[in-house]
């Protein structure tokens, strides 16, 4: 698979959170959880589709595929990871939330793995 952008992570992530709260996506929900136009969701959809992350037909519900939801799962519970331990070495909710989202994208899975292993040590 390619490699993907920031943006295209935040959108599968977005997507999946999303599906958990409402069950089903709707380009509106995206474009406003983001903060994005909808002429911008509709051009990621376009990508995420095309990656074969999203089924959406025109004027549809948008539904990930298998291989979405277990991308979306990882993006998003590497978020909750670092979420977690930023707050476990005393950075404030607004800041660790604020963080996580920049270091998400960028670390590495041996890292996510480490930080994981110490926040079940305590």
């Amino acid at each position: 698979m390619k490699i993907l952008t920031k943006s295209i992570e935040d959108y599968i992530e977005s997507i999946y959170i999303i599906e958990q709260e409402k069950g089903e996506i709707k380009s509106v929900d995206i474009a406003s959880k983001l903060g994005v136009s909808k002429p911008a969701v509709n051009k990621a959809m376009n990508e995420l589709n095309n990656l074969n992350l999203i089924e959406k037909s025109n004027y549809s519900n948008i539904v990930l595929t298998d291989k979405g939801r277990t991308l979306a799962q990882k993006i998003y519970d590497k978020h909750i990871l670092i979420y977690n331990f930023l707050l476990s070495i005393g950075v404030s909710k607004e800041n660790a939330e604020i963080d996580c989202c920049k270091i998400e994208h960028v670390i590495s899975d041996e890292t996510a793995e480490c930080m994981k292993k110490y926040l079940n040590k305590k």
